[in-house]
């Protein structure tokens, strides 16, 4: 198949890669090598291929390269809870980064809830229809089904900010159980007494790990959990949960939520539904430090995520795979790092 688009005046019809090449006085191998992201060309034939492919009006037809290369340069991206702040940013991040390298990202919206193993596989064929070079699951589980076919069909696999009880997944991970130790022992260090934690989803190995760190470090100091309720990842259901923990006769005096995005509906709920001020009457800890964290109306400590380390990762790991042919599962855990703001009492 012809890798051209229509060009030029009408009635001429359409420009190939053979006009190209002889017009630019070079073979149709150097003008294919131009046009095809991270090719060896020389400057000077490079610089002859674009001028005469300007003066024709050449454009280079991506869905005839795919079909002729069987190479998409399509990397599929799921993720989850869009809503959460710290993923759109990392999408950014990801789609900056494989551009550079001749990728584009296509993105899928899952269910906001936690996802089964038949949700993600009954996906998988709407994924595989782009003929994608790659996938990185983003806040979304990995059903062993859905990680032996893509196996099967050399189709690599990154899950992004989630543990997989599967093989033959990459993985990158920040270091959750270092941020939940963190996170208590900031709250420690700072006076709380009665320290109560606002979990994720139960089932997400995030929640689980930043859990796992948080109470490891009570247990250091020999402290207790003083009270838990889950606001599954959700602002809405993050309020209605701090509500009812604040309505209690016994009250917490300081709060480690699993993640920003639940943190900032923890700080409304105390300020508004509960008229309590931030900190002085309960401290409040997040997680992922997304920009909104540094907002003058919220000023949230947290437990950054490094999501350019992250996403430096996913991409590095992807494009080894699709360049290899060989799809050896990797696992990358990057640092973390405590911010300190305003909803921590000063030392």
């Amino acid at each position: 198949m012809t890798d051209s688009v229509k060009a030029g005046p009408p009635g001429i019809g359409q420009t190939t890669l053979a006009d190209v090449a002889a017009l630019a006085g070079v073979s149709t191998s150097a003008v294919s090598r131009t046009f095809t992201p991270g090719a060896s060309v020389a400057k000077k034939t490079r610089a002859l291929v674009l001028d005469a492919a300007k003066n024709l009006g050449y454009r280079p037809n991506a869905i005839a390269r795919t079909l002729s290369t069987r190479k998409s340069r399509i990397i599929g991206v799921v993720v989850s809870y869009l809503h959460n702040q710290f993923y759109p940013t990392v999408i950014e991040r990801l789609s900056q980064l494989l551009q550079a390298h001749g990728y584009h990202v296509l993105l899928f919206i899952n269910s906001d809830t936690s996802s089964s193993d038949e949700e993600m596989d009954a996906l998988l064929p709407d994924i595989l229809q782009y003929q994608v070079d790659g996938i990185v699951l983003a806040s979304t589980m990995m059903s062993s089904k859905l990680a032996t076919h893509c196996r099967s069909v050399g189709i690599p696999v990154v899950l992004f900010n989630r543990v997989a009880p599967v093989k033959e997944a990459s993985t990158v991970t920040s270091d959750n159980y270092e941020g939940g130790r963190l996170a208590a022992q900031i709250l420690l260090e700072r006076g709380a007494r009665r320290i109560g934690f606002i979990s994720g989803l139960e089932d997400s190995s995030t929640t689980q790990d930043r859990e796992r760190g948080f109470l490891d470090e009570l247990t250091r100091h020999h402290k207790r959990l003083f009270a838990r309720i889950s606001g599954e990842y959700d602002f809405t259901l993050a309020r209605a949960a701090t509500c009812e923990i604040f309505h209690r006769s016994k009250r917490p005096d300081a709060l480690f939520v699993a993640n920003d995005h639940m943190a900032f509906a923890v700080i409304d709920a105390l300020r508004i539904d509960c008229g309590l001020d931030v900190p002085k009457d309960v401290q409040v800890v997040g997680f992922d430090n997304v920009p909104q964290a540094a907002w003058g109306g919220y000023q949230l400590t947290t437990i950054e995520q490094d999501s350019e380390q992250m996403a430096r990762a996913t991409v590095a790991i992807l494009l080894k795979h699709i360049e290899s042919g060989i799809a050896v599962p990797q696992r990358v855990v990057t640092p973390v790092r405590a911010i300190m703001r305003a909803t921590t009492l000063s030392i």
